[in-house]
């Protein structure tokens, strides 16, 4: 316990440079974030933990891609206990999507509306698409669909961004041995799929080619 609250003084007491090493982001942001969630009725303190130490624990795993039998020690926290505020703080995030998640303007970007070389050609260009490849684990009998040249098994991300490198829009799922053409069909098929306005495009390599 007393180590526990040691470790939990430490993140809440630590400067902008610890914070983001641990939490990904700025201490004053975090307790901006905590407070919304607070005063929202969106997450409350329980018998066993605050507000705080729930996001904080969020924070940990996605910030660092860890599972949570490897952060768990961290916070002196059963595994169960862990999934069970990391479900609760994602839904909550989820429930402010509409504010946090703003959707990519239309218009021209700025430097490209300002930039005479750009602008003939780019003019009604709203950002860039291409793939990624994610590690991932899969049973054995599917393992051959999802293996990749390197001989690892993955998934074939597609993932859009503006001019701002900001993203417009990711699609997971597929296996790493599916062609680029045929996730970016699928994702122009779906209802919530990839967005392109009539007149506008985005920038994509040849195997985008549909």
């Amino acid at each position: 316990m007393e180590e526990r609250i040691a470790n939990l003084n430490n993140i809440y007491n630590c400067n902008d440079v610890e914070a983001i090493q641990m939490l990904q982001m700025r201490i004053a942001p975090f307790y901006a974030l905590v407070k919304t969630f607070w005063d929202r009725g969106l997450l409350t303190d329980s018998i066993h933990t605050s507000v705080e130490e729930q996001v904080a624990m969020f924070l940990h795993v996605v910030g660092h891609n860890q599972r949570f039998r490897v952060i768990h020690n961290t916070f002196r926290r059963s595994t169960e206990t862990f999934s069970r505020y990391f479900q609760q703080v994602l839904c909550t995030i989820g429930e402010l999507r509409g504010e946090m998640i703003k959707p990519t303007s239309m218009n021209t970007p700025t430097k490209i509306k300002n930039n005479y070389r750009w602008f003939p050609y780019f003019m009604d260009c709203i950002g860039a698409i291409d793939g990624t490849h994610v590690t991932t684990k899969v049973p054995r009998l599917m393992s051959a669909a999802f293996r990749v040249r390197k001989h690892y098994t993955s998934q074939n991300v597609l993932a859009g961004v503006d001019f701002n490198v900001k993203f417009t829009y990711v699609l997971v799922g597929w296996e790493g041995s599916a062609h680029d053409a045929s996730i970016l069909a699928d994702s122009l098929s779906r209802p919530d799929g990839l967005q392109i306005p009539d007149g506008k495009f985005y920038l994509g390599d040849a195997r985008y080619a549909c």
